[in-house]
């Protein structure tokens, strides 16, 4: 799965594609070309990502508890 050090890594050769050359038309292409992928991947932001995780949590001690007696 695609992770935050992923993302670093594009968001730097972006960055540093746009430093070095005629960058404002390839930022604005490359962006929208990211955007585009991105949008077709079933992708969460990290709020949501929060409050499933909150919610796992909280049924894994309720199963606990239950198997438990």
């Amino acid at each position: 799965m695609l992770n935050a050090k992923f993302f670093e890594e594009m968001s730097s050769k972006l960055n540093e594609a746009v430093a070095s050359g005629p960058g404002k038309d390839f930022e604005k292409n490359a962006r929208a070309l990211l955007a585009q992928g991105f949008s077709k991947l079933d992708l969460v932001n990290r709020e949501e990502y929060e409050v499933l995780a909150l919610r796992l949590e909280r049924l894994e001690a309720r199963i606990a508890v239950l198997e438990a007696k």
